[in-house]
């Protein structure tokens, strides 16, 4: 893997929260650490109540990591744009994160419980 990006077990149980709603808990969460930004924590798909998220035509690409496509989160009284994204493919150093979800933290509210 590349030296740019780190990718372990992050310890602990994390929640995803959105609309005043979990959407998603996990101790089989991944953290992230790429370059000197923040760390992202990335939550198994089975472990995110997927029918709250819409896949959306949004995709970005990154050198390190491949192609992203993004979700947004419908709540009750809103639909929160582009509000997480996912590397379906991801290139092979870091294919641990393949089948996993990370969220921007402007748009929800990730924790370790």
């Amino acid at each position: 893997m590349s030296e740019h990006i780190k990718i372990r077990k992050a310890d602990g149980t994390w929640v995803i929260r959105a609309g005043g709603a979990v959407l998603g808990e996990s101790s089989n969460a991944l953290e992230l650490t790429e370059g000197s930004y923040p760390p992202v924590i990335y939550f198994p798909r089975e472990d995110i109540a997927m029918a709250f998220l819409d896949k959306t035509d949004t995709v970005t690409t990154c050198a390190h990591k491949g192609d992203a496509t993004y979700y947004a989160i419908q709540t009750k009284s809103e639909l929160i744009p582009d509000a997480a994204w996912s590397y379906e493919t991801p290139i092979e150093a870091v294919a641990r994160i393949a089948g996993h979800l990370a969220f921007y933290p402007d748009k929800a509210t990730v924790e370790q419980v």
